[in-house]
């Protein structure tokens, strides 16, 4: 019985996901990056626009194809072996078609064009697949300001004729593109175009263009392919590392985000890939919902650390200097993303961030920090001018050597992975004086490296810490004290001032005795830890909803 539903399940899963077959030119086409240079084929983007967990999108179109040379080529033949059914073959030709002096590719359009549509349509019918046919992208051919609506000649009709034979569903993008381009006008529509990099093309489009013709094709995804619409996603900017997105970095990406955008929310997708780079989101791009493709394959990374010297000069970057990614603005979610600094440790290294956290409502879900000596910093901004900052985590995973947790920002930490690579301290709070609430760890799991066994809970960074973990699973290399004092010249009474406390921690590591200063919760004192509780303020009263979060 087992085993039959088992099958099920695996038909089930198998049945409900659809492979989009792309047919047809250089409009389309997958590029040779680096050496295509800006130019990028809309089919390119067409992943960015569908769910990957249900749809692959395969690209089978080339550059100077036409409907002839892409069945004397074999192209043709590789589709047709992987058509099921189910499947849809999205089919626009017409460019190549039209070059009647070259007779390799030359296919007229109420002859060969025709009969080679109806070749396509046939087998995909035959094979229970969905044969889409897509009028061409048009030329963008301006003369005196005025757009030439002709530029396909009988190309698009011939192909209108075809689909209405077999009452299948023709994606009209010859009049939608015609239409945006001449609103647009002969001056704005040189952007889109490889016109733009100084090449004499009105014919191939760069990152922008090729995004606005995915957008076209999707508006008649949404009206006229019902089924494959339920699976349509939106996403305002995507970076891709290898070309299939708007940019190919993540700074270029927030470069891009509206400034002051109190209304909307901006989307933005990361594809899978490694991103060295540094990334700084400043303070005027708020309201931003950073979505990786998944955390274990998407990496924001760079190395720099506090002993290295800025270039030039003769100081050193310093703690705050040390970070690969910035976070000034506020109302920001980052999901599936993996944060890393890789400078390594030790003395010539010191500190080496991988996070800095200058923003208020700051969501991260199932994200990964990956470092050693100060990890993640929750920044904050020191002292009372800059306001309260509150920052919440998520089924993360964030690891690291000393103080890898430390700031003065709230941070609210639920079923988190805390990782210790090295025998050293967990956090290091510097919960500024008179703030309620520092860091709160809720339902998370404390691990170590294979060989460390002595590590605290925490330590004050500044006099008046506060760390609290509730419901926690502590491993061995926690010690039985748990916590460290910290006390020294210029920070005296941590001991006094700071507040560390534990309510139902479990594991190897929740045996004591703790220190004599250290607290545990009463039921009613865990009351006033619950994530509603911590992130509201009556300074300005907001009640965050993370999900929304704007």
């Amino acid at each position: 019985m087992k085993r039959i539903l088992y099958l099920v399940l695996v038909w089930l899963v198998a049945s409900s996901f659809t492979t989009v077959h792309l047919m047809g030119d250089s409009t389309m086409a997958e590029k040779d990056l680096p050496k295509a240079g800006e130019e990028r084929g809309w089919g390119m983007m067409l992943q960015n626009f569908l769910d990957p967990s249900q749809v692959n999108v395969i690209n089978y179109a080339q550059n100077g194809r036409s409907t002839k040379s892409f069945i004397d080529l074999g192209l043709w033949d590789k589709v047709k072996a992987g058509l099921q059914a189910g499947d849809y073959v999205f089919i626009q030709f017409g460019h190549n078609d039209a070059k009647a002096d070259d007779p390799a590719r030359y296919a007229p359009a109420y002859g060969a064009y025709q009969e080679n549509l109806r070749l396509f349509v046939r087998t995909a019918l035959d094979k229970g697949a969905h044969p889409v046919l897509l009028t061409p992208v048009a030329r963008r051919w301006f003369k005196d300001g005025v757009l030439d609506r002709n530029c396909h000649t009988d190309y698009p009709e011939a192909m209108k004729q075809v689909a209405e034979e077999f009452g299948i569903p023709l994606l009209d993008i010859t009049t939608a593109s015609l239409n945006w381009l001449e609103a647009l006008g002969d001056a704005a529509s040189r952007r889109y175009f490889m016109i733009s990099t100084g090449k004499d093309d009105n014919t191939h489009t760069v990152a922008a263009g090729a995004r606005k013709v995915t957008e076209m094709v999707c508006e008649r995804i949404r009206t006229q392919l019902p089924e494959l619409a339920k699976h349509l996603l939106h996403y305002d900017i995507v970076v891709s590392a290898d070309g299939h997105g708007d940019y190919m970095s993540v700074q270029e990406a927030v470069n891009a985000i509206p400034d002051y955008s109190h209304q909307e929310i901006t989307r933005v997708l990361i594809r899978k890939g490694v991103y060295k780079e540094e990334v700084t989101i400043p303070h005027t791009k708020f309201r931003v919902h950073f979505k990786g493709e998944d955390a274990e394959n998407t990496i924001l990374t760079y190395d720099k650390y506090a002993q290295k010297f800025w270039p030039g000069r003769d100081f050193t970057m310093g703690t705050s200097g040390s970070a690969s990614i910035y976070i000034h603005a506020s109302y920001i979610t980052f999901e599936d993303l993996t944060f890393e600094n890789t400078a390594g440790e030790g003395k010539e290294i010191g500190q080496a961030v991988a996070v800095f956290t200058d923003g208020d409502f700051l969501f991260f879900n199932r994200c990964r920090f990956l470092g050693n000596q100060d990890t993640l910093y929750t920044y904050g901004r020191f002292g009372k001018e800059g306001g309260i900052k509150r920052n919440y985590y998520k089924d993360c995973y964030i690891e690291g050597t000393t103080d890898f947790i430390f700031g003065p920002s709230i941070a609210y930490f639920q079923n988190c992975t805390i990782h210790s690579k090295k025998d050293s301290y967990v956090t290091a709070a510097s919960t500024l004086e008179g703030q309620r609430y520092g860091y709160v760890f809720r339902d998370c799991k404390l691990t170590a490296a294979e060989g460390v066994t002595k590590c605290y809970l925490g330590r004050p960074w500044g006099a008046f810490a506060k760390t609290v973990f509730i419901n926690c699973e502590l491993g061995s290399h926690i010690r039985p004290e748990g916590w460290h004092d910290w006390e020294k010249e210029g920070k005296p009474n941590t001991k006094e001032n700071s507040f560390y406390a534990e309510y139902g921690s479990y594991g190897p590591g929740a045996r004591g005795p703790r220190v004599e200063w250290a607290h545990t919760l009463s039921q009613k004192e865990l009351e006033d830890y619950s994530f509603e509780k911590v992130m509201y303020q009556q300074q300005d009263g907001i009640v965050w909803d993370p999900y929304n979060n704007r």
